[in-house]
């Protein structure tokens, strides 16, 4: 009987035991879910964050007089956004510029607001000077802005060019045969010419005089 006394002893001491390892086990691993989550919303918070960085819109208010109308003015504007690297001042010929931003705009698109906006800032000197001449909210679209940069800048158009420009193209006494040849085949693709017999002619009569002009002829 003594025995079996013991026996109950010992087991209920190690059922005990082991209620209390089960207790201790249930606390760390509910400690460790606790953990689990609080890193994962940490993790939430600044992937959010991180995002809304990245997608932080630029939305400048109507502090000064703009010639933009406010629909254009209130159009965001991604900070992420990298505009057209090109530049006027208002000395370069107004279709080249046209011709380089409209190239680079391919690249990043945009609604017509943003066009306006990005092409803003592609102006300098006194090319700024005109537009911020211009009436306060006076620009309602892109194509209008368009229209009134052309206006202002006809006179810096560069002439049409015609095929017999390429008889004006001369090598210079210092210059090489090869920079010569860039320089005249240059002016054959800007003329985009066709014309052998017309492009050959031409290039004899541009080479200096010498051995060489006389070995062609």
């Amino acid at each position: 009987m003594r025995a079996l006394q013991e026996e109950m002893v010992v087991s209920r001491s190690n059922q005990e035991r082991i209620q209390a390892n089960l207790v201790a086990s249930q606390a760390t691993s509910e400690e460790l879910r606790r953990s689990n989550e609080e890193l994962r919303r940490d993790l939430q918070t600044h992937t959010a964050e991180r995002e809304g960085a990245d997608q932080e819109l630029v939305t400048p208010t109507r502090e000064f007089p703009t010639p933009f109308s406010q629909e254009i003015v209130d159009v965001a504007i991604l900070a992420t956004l990298i505009g057209p690297k090109v530049t006027f001042t208002g000395m370069e010929d107004p279709e080249a510029h046209l011709t380089a931003f409209h190239s680079q705009m391919m690249l990043v698109r945009g609604s017509d607001a943003v066009r306006c906006k990005l092409f803003m800032s592609t102006l300098a000197r006194t090319a700024m000077d005109w537009f911020i001449s211009l009436s306060d909210g006076h620009v309602t679209s892109f194509s209008q802005l368009i229209k009134l940069f052309r206006a202002q800048y006809i006179a810096n158009r560069a002439p049409p060019s015609v095929s017999y420009d390429l008889f004006d193209v001369r090598q210079y006494q210092v210059e090489s045969l090869k920079e010569f040849l860039h320089r005249f085949g240059t002016q054959v693709v800007r003329l985009n010419l066709t014309e052998e017999k017309m492009i050959v002619h031409a290039f004899k009569k541009g080479i200096v005089s010498g051995s060489f002009s006389e070995s062609l002829i």
